[in-house]
């Protein structure tokens, strides 16, 4: 059977998660894997349905995609998760529970997600009438050791999923392809550099 693990998406509303990971799952199914995303906003209209956005329910909620996440991975999957997750002690907590578990940070400025904004959100917490909201009055907590950083601002969903899968295959989690991914020396480098900095080569 082959072996499974966790792709975990964090980065605040608006950074590409859903976006990214949609991409990522359609070219690891092409490569012949079992594949499942699980999607902050679909967790929370089913798997969390009810909870708030306190942070002891945003915990729950982050456990539980957690939970999910590692029975997928003990199956064989390679499970998909795109939530805020903005707390860096749930994350640490999922990562040990799972094991095999890589982090990818969605990076952007605040600047550049309240021009995008497709929801009007941060229009709305800015202006005081959404509290509680991640990056306005609510903490991000940006990840430290994130096996992948993605700066959604710059690169194009191309150039992302490109660093997202080539990491993936230099860690033995994805079969490489026949076709070459598209990166530059620097980028080669880049990913190299980041994974020996976390011991993984």
């Amino acid at each position: 059977m082959k072996k499974g693990f966790t792709l975990w998406f964090t980065g605040m509303s608006g950074s590409g998660k859903s976006t990214l990971a949609e991409a990522v799952q359609g070219i690891l199914l092409e490569r012949g894997m079992n594949v499942e995303i699980l999607d902050g906003d679909v967790i929370r209209t089913n798997l969390s349905k009810g909870l708030g956005f306190s942070q002891e329910d945003r915990d729950i909620n982050i456990r539980r995609v957690g939970f999910v996440c590692n029975l997928l991975t003990r199956n064989g999957v390679a499970a998909i998760a795109a939530c805020i997750s903005p707390y860096a002690a749930i994350r640490r907590e999922n990562r040990e529970m799972i094991g095999r578990f890589v982090e990818v940070y969605c990076k952007t400025p605040i600047e550049k997600l309240v021009e995008r904004d497709p929801k009007g959100l941060y229009k709305k917490a800015l202006a005081g009438e959404i509290k509680g909201f991640t990056g306005i009055d609510d903490p991000y907590e940006e990840p430290e050791k994130a096996e992948i950083v993605v700066n959604t601002a710059e690169e194009t969903i191309e150039e992302s999923v490109n660093k997202i899968i080539h990491t993936l295959e230099l860690m033995g989690h994805v079969p490489a392809s026949e076709t070459e991914l598209e990166y530059s020396e620097e980028e080669e480098e880049e990913i190299k550099k980041r994974l020996a900095d976390l011991g993984y080569i």
